[in-house]
């Protein structure tokens, strides 16, 4: 998981973006700032990749034991990959001070959740009736 170590380079580098960020936002260079923003937060979610592969690992070993289906803990995994993902993007949205456009992003991923969820709840459907009957 996350070291120590890779916290405080992650928090180090989130002050120093900000602070460059709103300084250059204020000046003269609004759009500089926020490219700023959006390079920062690219640059923290690539320290973040090898504790994510790290966390996929984990889950793929802990549904081998439980005997998970393979497809619905792929789904489940797409879904929590579109809830983060869309966070991020509707955050760079209101940083850029388009909160309308983030509320799109938002709802855009509220459907594709909705969309993969959709077999899931259809095997538990099914499982329900097969008990009840």
């Amino acid at each position: 998981m996350a070291s120590f170590a890779s916290i405080f380079t992650i928090i180090g580098l989130a002050i120093v973006a900000s602070m460059l960020a709103v300084f250059l936002s204020e000046g003269r260079l609004p759009v500089i700032g926020l490219l700023v923003t959006i390079a920062a937060g690219i640059l923290i979610f690539l320290q973040i990749l090898p504790q994510l592969s790290q966390v996929l690992q984990l889950f793929n070993s802990l549904a081998d034991k439980v005997n998970i289906n393979t497809y619905y803990f792929g789904t489940i995994l797409k879904i929590i990959g579109i809830a983060y993902i869309a966070e991020f993007g509707a955050q760079v949205c209101r940083d850029a001070g388009q909160g309308a456009i983030a509320l799109k992003v938002e709802f855009a991923a509220k459907v594709g959740i909705i969309l993969l969820a959709m077999p899931i709840m259809a095997a538990i459907i099914q499982s329900v009736l097969r008990l009840l009957s």
